[in-house]
């Protein structure tokens, strides 16, 4: 498998300079450009056509959301994982509907990019060395935990996708509520989702005791 092109766009001379060197410790990426304002990356991107775009979501003149809806009108076939500090619920739920690929809060550590592009590149690998492939495969691609219909009564596959990719956007383990928080969800509801993805040993849950009354529940993907 070829190297994997990369265009890095984002404002922030620090950011896009450490983005810049967790890229070059990944083995099979190649930075192929960059853009610190939206109107240069749609240049560059419609010409050089990269097979991923790493996408700041503030910059000066236009949104990366804005850059992603114009990306795919035009049908660049190119991928997107959104690296920003905007944690709202309706702009993760846009960007989930324009098919990026992974959503990185800032601030992350390596490790956390190191995960999203080796994903990534395992699963364009197998995509790439097959004609055809089977639910499982494509399951593994969408980040699809199971089908719904195999899911308990009073849960939904797209609120369960919310989760997991907000979950996967913290860097370090997070109350129900401070997850709810971030997505605009009950408390409760997030707790449910959370509790069942535990007992499927997706989530890891620590316990955190106070001074008095019951322990506080963390959680973290596994």
């Amino acid at each position: 498998m070829n190297k994997i092109s990369v265009f890095i766009v984002e404002d922030e001379p620090i950011v896009l300079e450490v983005n810049k060197g967790f890229l070059e410790k990944m083995d099979g990426f190649s930075l192929i450009g960059q853009a610190t304002t939206g109107k240069d990356a749609l240049e560059q991107i419609k010409e050089l056509k990269p097979k991923l775009i790493l996408l700041d979501m503030f910059l000066p003149d236009i949104s990366g959301l804005d850059i992603l809806v114009d990306l795919r009108s035009e049908r660049i076939p190119s991928d997107i994982i959104m690296i920003t500090a905007a944690r709202d619920a309706g702009t993760i739920q846009e960007v989930m509907r324009l098919g990026a690929v992974d959503y990185l809060v800032k601030p992350f550590r390596f490790e956390r990019f190191q995960k999203s592009l080796q994903e990534y590149r395992k699963m364009l690998k197998k995509i790439e060395s097959l004609q055809t492939l089977v639910q499982a495969d494509i399951d593994e691609w969408l980040g699809n935990l199971e089908d719904e219909d195999d899911l308990p009564k009073g849960f939904n596959d797209i609120t369960m996708k919310q989760i997991l990719l907000g979950l996967g956007s913290t860097e370090e383990p997070i109350t129900a509520e401070q997850l709810g928080q971030t997505l605009g969800m009950a408390r409760v509801t997030v707790r449910k989702y959370l509790d069942f993805l535990a007992g499927k040993d997706k989530v890891h849950i620590e316990l955190q005791y106070g001074n008095v009354g019951r322990p506080t529940k963390y959680y973290s993907l596994i």
